[in-house]
């Protein structure tokens, strides 16, 4: 299993490839530019088996529907942020400028942490609220990776200032959820490089003192 890590969008927010063997693919979080993505898709002779949201703002949700119709495949969000994807109100497009920003209803709704089963892919699903309330990070343990979206950054966290954020609830969400998995582990950010959790344990200056 590899990955490969797609910017998209003005705010350049991270959309994830994650393919095995079979050149059968996950997509998560296509924010923006959803033809590029089919394009790279297309050309990469990749079979898309799914989408997985890991939240529903704005900058992680625009080209779902472009990708999705492509591929006719299934879309998975928590269920805390269902009303986000058609409503840009509670998105946050409207407030950006950027454009009111609206999808069509997900497939699936993540009402608990469990684990995912798609096609030869599996994965744990981690409820990490605070950046927003259905933050959800996807763990795939045999590839040692974990998406995290907004929740964790290269010596960063992800903002709290939004409808929903909650600064401290998102620090337990990291220390609880995170930074109990090996050190080893390569976390696929939402936005900016990938890091490991050994990293942020000894730099992220966010969590010292937690």
């Amino acid at each position: 299993m590899k990955y490969s890590r797609v910017p998209l969008g003005p705010l350049q927010t991270n959309c994830y490839i994650i393919q095995n063997e079979k050149r059968e693919c996950i997509i998560i979080d296509p924010g923006e530019e959803g033809e590029k993505l089919n394009q790279l898709i297309e050309r990469e002779k990749l079979v898309p088996l799914a989408i997985l949201l890991t939240h529903a703002h704005f900058d992680h949700i625009g080209a779902v529907d472009v990708v999705r119709e492509k591929y006719n495949i299934p879309v998975y969000v928590h269920s805390h942020e269902q009303e986000w994807l058609t409503n840009p109100a509670l998105n946050g497009s409207q407030f950006f400028m950027m454009g009111a920003i609206a999808v069509k209803p997900a497939t699936h709704l993540l009402k608990e942490e469990d684990v995912l089963t798609i096609g030869d892919f599996t994965c744990e699903v981690y409820e990490t609220p605070g950046h927003s309330p259905g933050s959800v990070s996807y763990y795939f343990k045999k590839a040692g990776m974990i998406a995290s979206g907004d929740v964790l950054f290269e010596s960063s966290i992800g903002r709290t200032d939004l409808p929903g954020g909650n600064h401290q609830q998102l620090l337990q969400s990291i220390h609880d959820k995170l930074l109990v998995l090996p050190e080893d582990t390569i976390v696929l950010c939402g936005h900016g490089r990938e890091t490991t959790i050994g990293n942020e344990m000894d730099n992220n200056p966010f969590l010292n003192g937690f």
